[in-house]
């Protein structure tokens, strides 16, 4: 005989076991939905090794060829490294200015000079990045200085000259 209790615990069992049902299901539904999405995103990863990638590689030469996709987190990566590495630039050639000495350089033209060791005890405080950052910073034709890099020690004596 089945009294109130028994049936409304009897009931209990269905629904727990109908909500594993459901809940199994949903978690296999999304299984299949990850995969989808996957097997999309693998259709159009140029490093996958699915054979049949719709990716059309971008050749030498071609405008995108080397750059991320637009709007990736990538490419936001980029162009904020971009912006730091310009600053570390700035901050070089104000540090430059602060301690460099004013000279002649032909004529009428002054142009701001220092020493490398002078500067390497300067920046030191400043960034350990500062043989990098003049690299750079002579590719942007913002400070000029003999020689292909300048070693601490070896090259203290070389002057670095702030393009005017």
């Amino acid at each position: 005989m089945e009294t109130e209790d028994t049936a409304h615990t009897s009931s209990q069992n269905d629904d727990a076991t109908t909500a594993c049902i459901v809940s199994v299901k949903g978690m296999k539904d999304n299984w299949q939905k990850w995969c989808s999405e996957h097997e999309q995103y693998q259709k159009h990863n140029p490093f996958s090794h699915d054979s049949r990638s719709s990716v059309a590689v971008k050749e030498r030469g071609q405008e995108d060829y080397g750059r991320p996709v637009e709007g990736s987190l990538t490419e936001q990566r980029g162009k904020d490294a971009r912006t730091h590495i310009s600053r570390e630039v700035q901050e070089l050639c104000q540090a430059i200015r602060n301690i460099g000495q004013l000279k002649e350089k032909g004529g009428d033209v002054k142009v701001i000079t220092v020493e490398f060791g002078k500067l390497f005890e300067h920046y030191v405080n400043i960034s350990n990045k500062l043989v990098g950052i003049l690299l750079r910073a002579r590719k942007q034709r913002l400070v000029d200085f003999e020689g292909e890099m300048l070693w601490q020690g070896k090259d203290d004596h070389a002057i670095i000259t702030l393009v005017p």
